[in-house]
């Protein structure tokens, strides 16, 4: 008789056979910026996540600093939208002067700039509107000049996630005509369309006004889409690709590992919202869940996490040492 559980005896055996293992280097943590002053207004639907404004931004980034994570992914929230998402390209608009307030201070820290025109444009939706149409060529110039004006204030990655045809290639041309040929893209390659965003919408003020994303997002259903989708990203540039969301995609993050590029894997606001409710009716241990599902996200081939457990995580694998 074959005997596997002789590896299993006692903690210490288990570790050292450990097949996947998580690493503070692997998480990044998501924060959300808004214009104004003395701003900290919790997300109801994301509890322990805040909007911050600029002045008082530093309450999060010292506990991201000490966390030891790799870096940031931010969310700007201005008090000017319009049908063109000026604010979005805005050189001082209110992501581009957080950005050049975490890099003054904390410059160790990787900053992850989203680029997508949805809580910049007053109809919400990604892109330039005609009608009920979102344009996807029209839209392809605000998203580079969002891109290049986030690179000069000292963004580190630019991670569109607008999921625009041909994006990569009008960023990458964009930012290497403005010098900055040295900054990565990490392209939301395989993004869905999913029900799992809902409270990131309500901490990002960014629910579209009319109808839905479903003409640019990808249907949850396709999953062989979603390779050539990543493909191509990778074609137009891409240094780094994503599929978003996780838990219910842990088949696609499987598959877009066979790339061999870095891959990373978006732990959504409604998958940490579950997970938070849960816990607070005492259903579940939220340590234990937590760990398990980032543990199941890196074993199918997640490279980079970006979740909002990531201050939890990283606290949780330091006592664990």
């Amino acid at each position: 008789m074959k005997r596997f559980r002789r590896l299993r005896t006692n903690n210490h055996i288990r570790r050292l056979v450990r097949e996947t293992s998580i690493s503070r280097d692997d998480l990044i943590y998501p924060i959300f910026v808004a214009e104004g002053k003395n701003i900290k207004n919790p997300v109801e639907s994301m509890p322990g996540i805040y909007q911050y404004s600029v002045d008082r931004l530093d309450e999060i980034l010292i506990q991201i600093n000490r966390s030891r994570i790799s870096g940031l992914l931010i969310f700007g929230i201005p008090n000017h939208k319009d049908e063109l998402a000026s604010s979005a390209y805005d050189d001082n608009g209110v992501t581009q002067m957080a950005i050049r307030h975490i890099k003054a201070n904390y410059p160790e820290l990787l900053v992850f700039a989203d680029v997508c025109l949805c809580e910049y444009t007053s109809h919400g939706h990604c892109g330039v509107v005609e009608g009920d149409k979102i344009l996807n060529d029209e839209t392809l110039p605000l998203l580079s000049k969002m891109a290049v004006s986030l690179a000069k204030a000292g963004a580190d990655i630019i991670a569109p996630s607008d999921m625009m045809d041909g994006r990569v290639a009008a960023i990458r041309q964009s930012l290497d005509e403005n010098g900055f040929i040295d900054i990565p893209i990490m392209s939301y390659s395989a993004k869905f369309s999913s029900a799992y965003y809902s409270p990131f919408r309500n901490a990002a003020e960014s629910a579209p006004c009319f109808g839905d994303r479903k003409t640019y997002q990808m249907d949850y259903a396709n999953g062989r889409e979603a390779l050539r989708e990543i493909a191509d990203d990778i074609s137009e540039g891409a240094d780094i690709v994503m599929v978003k969301p996780a838990l219910a995609y842990l088949d696609v993050i499987k598959e877009a590992s066979r790339y061999e590029y870095p891959l990373a894997a978006y732990n959504v606001s409604g998958e940490y919202s579950m997970v938070k409710a849960a816990a607070q009716n005492g259903w579940i241990d939220e340590k234990s869940i937590v760990m398990e599902n980032l543990t199941a996200i890196k074993r199918a081939g997640a490279d980079i996490i970006i979740t909002y457990h990531a201050l939890d995580a990283a606290r949780w694998l330091e006592e664990d040492v």
